[in-house]
């Protein structure tokens, strides 16, 4: 089952946000993003807002009339934001499969966005992929119509650490949609896990070779966390599969960076590398940057101005309310100062040029000779330009860099 929301106020039924978060509009990059809760099947992994086709009703919860849902909500975040919103830097479509939709589905809602907010020039647009749902046509569709980048849902290259996850993609067709994705002028990037029950060392050597060899601009490698609730985490609690161990993902995690840097790759958040600047993922740099989003879809979170809200969860749900003039918005939080701080560090630290000496609170500029001293922050990056870097060693222990510089 997917995850539950979390608690918080009710937010307002016209969606509307207090006076100080739409007038800091502008001050930070704003985003978009559109969650497509449809998947052809669920993964024993996820607890991702998903549903199958054969799991919801036709209450404006099908594939086929999903994008006029979104765009109703795209029309109710123009009201709520006004007429000073900021031009939009980018567009992020996850999921589920996005790429169950119809290219022109995609590429309509885009439009609905641009009309709205307006697309910077170089806005970077993104979509999801599974490998087995699109074609080079359906690619070229989204280049046409402003799409920019494909990140492309690959996880392993090795079959039976497929089938533990249930991923139901044919590992040959990964080369075959980057190859799609690519000729149609899109830049690409490679989601990755690692972790998985009964995956060796050689299995994710397999993978990172794999992935390299499709000459990707992006690669993400997230280590596999068992939530409660899936069926993996069924299984696990039963003892059908091992779970998941620290040092062995410490290890693929090692690996990772050896491999992916030797190939090219330079890690620009903890679980993502590229082979330029320009090839991160912005939208995502924008939510570790304390940016600005409005997220469309159910169960979709949004932040602006320091009010953080989220969607009702089920789809039927989500399309009701809209259809009936009244926003989506299950509940939401106004962050304090305090926690719009905690934040910053929790997610700053986890960039290649990490956190400010400068910003943090004299408890966390006190801790930062002891993370230098346990090998956790660089020595030199501190002394100039000041900031908190983390090390390798650092990396695959961020949380507890985190708890350090905030004295918890």
């Amino acid at each position: 089952m997917p995850s539950a929301l979390p608690e918080g106020e009710p937010a307002p039924p016209s969606g509307e946000l207090p006076g100080y978060a739409v007038k800091a509009l502008g001050s930070a990059p704003f985003g978009v993003y559109v969650h497509v809760p449809f998947c052809s099947v669920r993964c024993g992994y996820c607890d991702f807002n998903t549903y199958t086709l054969t799991e919801l009703g036709v209450d404006g919860a099908s594939t086929g009339t999903y994008a006029d849902v979104a765009l109703r909500e795209i029309a109710l975040a123009t009201r709520v934001l006004g007429p000073n919103a900021p031009t939009v830097k980018s567009v992020f479509f996850g999921g589920g499969t996005p790429t169950l939709l119809a290219a022109s589905d995609l590429v309509r809602v885009l439009d609905g966005i641009r009309a709205a907010f307006g697309l910077a020039e170089d806005a970077e647009v993104t979509t999801e992929a599974n490998p087995d749902s699109v074609t080079l046509k359906f690619l070229q569709t989204l280049a046409t119509g402003g799409f920019t980048r494909v990140s492309m849902g690959m996880q392993s290259a090795v079959p039976h650490v497929l089938d533990t996850l249930e991923r139901t993609h044919d590992p040959d067709n990964v080369a075959t949609s980057v190859a799609a994705a690519k000729a149609a002028g899109l830049k690409v990037s490679v989601d990755l896990i690692y972790g998985t029950p009964g995956e060796s060392l050689p299995d994710w050597r397999t993978s990172l070779d794999a992935a390299i060899a499709l000459r990707p601009d992006h690669i993400s490698a997230y280590a596999l966390v068992v939530e409660e609730g899936t069926k993996l985490g069924a299984q696990v609690r039963r003892g059908q599969v091992p779970a998941p161990q620290d040092d062995d993902e410490a290890t693929k995690y090692e690996l990772a960076e050896q491999v992916l840097g030797a190939a090219g790759y330079s890690w620009y958040e903890v679980s993502n590398w590229a082979r330029t600047e320009a090839d991160r993922c912005r939208h995502n740099e924008g939510y570790w940057s304390d940016g600005d989003w409005w997220g469309v879809g159910p169960g979709a979170h949004s932040h602006v101005g320091g009010v953080r809200w989220w969607n009702v969860k089920h789809p039927n749900a989500f399309a009701a309310r809209l259809n009936a003039g009244v926003s989506p918005a299950a509940g939401r939080e106004l962050l304090t100062a305090d926690q719009r701080y905690d934040e910053r560090v929790l997610l700053a630290i986890r960039l290649v040029d990490g956190l400010p000496i400068d910003d943090l609170r004299p408890e966390g500029v006190t801790a930062v000779a002891g993370l230098i001293a346990d090998g956790l922050a660089d020595g030199p990056s501190a002394m100039r330009p000041r900031r908190v870097v983390l090390t390798l060693r650092g990396r695959l222990l961020a949380d507890t860099v985190v708890r350090r510089l905030l004295a918890f």
